[in-house]
């Protein structure tokens, strides 16, 4: 499937948009894909793209068609961007910790109106993110009700105390992916092997909030940095998906 490609500053940032070729001219998309994305993984955001749109390609030939616009957000300070809390194992920067709103504020207040011309009326927005990203992703989604569905490949639940957190600020999203790779929480390190249980503690606590069709656990094979790529296309459709059968 051949994937067209733009590029959009908002707010100086320099985002991605994917959409199947000539789609944005033919019809107005049903749904926004939003992923954070640091400047290492965009080298491999072509392949993640098509990997999704061809899967939903071949989804169509027995569904109704989904036709949504993916758009790739730069983070160039992914600590500081994206931790809603300071973190030993994450930096020692003292700044880092507070940049988090900051982010969200961008999202909802500058980079959805930008968009939403290139849009549907009430087109729900999928947030999802890789490692830290994913963890914003979550956190993001117990802050506002903006995002119907949340996709979080192998999210950073190790750092800071993330049970406490999420229980004093339920989930707004409707549906919500979780996945981590089987070796992840082999680690040597105390802190980062801690991500096992807490990704199945986050589990549970969405199966008894969201309702067991609505979040799912997926256990990739290898360490976190196996084809995060390929991890995050089967996230947002998973996510797409599981949207579809709501409406």
């Amino acid at each position: 499937m051949t994937v067209e490609r733009q590029n959009l500053m908002v707010g100086g940032r320099r985002c991605s948009l994917f959409c199947p070729c000539l789609r944005l001219s033919v019809s107005s998309p049903d749904t926004l894909v939003v992923q954070l994305v640091s400047l290492h993984q965009q080298e491999d955001l072509q392949r993640e793209v098509e990997l999704l749109f061809s899967a939903l390609g071949q989804l169509s030939a027995f569904h109704s068609p989904l036709s949504p616009l993916f758009v790739a957000v730069p983070i160039a300070d992914w600590e500081l961007e994206l931790m809603p809390w300071a973190e030993p194992a994450v930096s020692s920067r003292p700044e880092v910790g507070s940049g988090a709103g900051e982010t969200l504020l961008f999202l909802s207040d500058e980079l959805l109106p930008a968009l939403s011309s290139l849009l549907h009326s009430a087109a729900p927005v999928v947030l999802g993110g890789y490692s830290l990203a994913g963890l914003f992703a979550l956190w993001a989604a117990c802050q506002t009700d903006r995002f119907a569905a949340v996709a979080a490949g192998s999210p950073s639940l190790w750092a800071g105390d993330w049970p406490a957190y999420a229980a004093h600020n339920p989930m707004m999203a409707k549906q919500v992916y979780l996945s981590l790779g089987d070796r992840e929480e082999r680690s040597r390190n105390k802190t980062f092997a801690r991500v096992g249980d807490r990704i199945r503690f986050e589990h549970q606590r969405l199966q008894q909030q969201l309702g067991m069709e609505n979040t799912t656990l997926v256990w990739e094979q290898g360490g976190h940095f196996a084809d995060p790529g390929a991890r995050m296309a089967r996230a947002f459709l998973w996510s797409l998906e599981t949207m579809r059968g709501e409406r």
